[in-house]
């Protein structure tokens, strides 16, 4: 559940249950949108993945469950639990979810 406040800020007070993961699919809900920032919840059935492709906006990427082979600028990580990478804008990356993944994405405009 996402709590909109008339103070200035938003509360997420679960991210996992914002998304179910669908057998081969991938499923995605924006949890929050201002002018600075989009963040989006993503979930990632085993083997789906995103090919290279590139953000306009710097980018963040945070792992809440699962495991994903994750790809910026060359460099491939075995992200997992806690991963957290901050991307500059335009910086080549992919991903291949290696079980069913929970992530974060945030976009942040300048």
């Amino acid at each position: 559940m996402t709590l909109e406040h008339p103070l200035p800020h938003t509360v997420t007070l679960d991210v996992v249950a914002q998304v179910n993961i669908q057998a081969g699919a991938i499923v995605s809900k924006v949890i929050h949108r201002d002018e600075h920032l989009d963040v989006t919840v993503f979930g990632f059935d085993a083997n789906q993945e995103l090919t290279e492709h590139r953000a306009a906006q710097a980018a963040v990427v945070q792992v809440v469950t699962g495991r994903l082979r994750f790809t910026s600028n060359g460099e491939e990580f075995d992200a997992g639990p806690g991963f957290w990478l901050h991307m500059a804008p335009d910086t080549p990356h992919s991903l291949v979810a290696t079980e069913p993944t929970i992530m974060l994405l945030t976009l942040v405009r300048p």
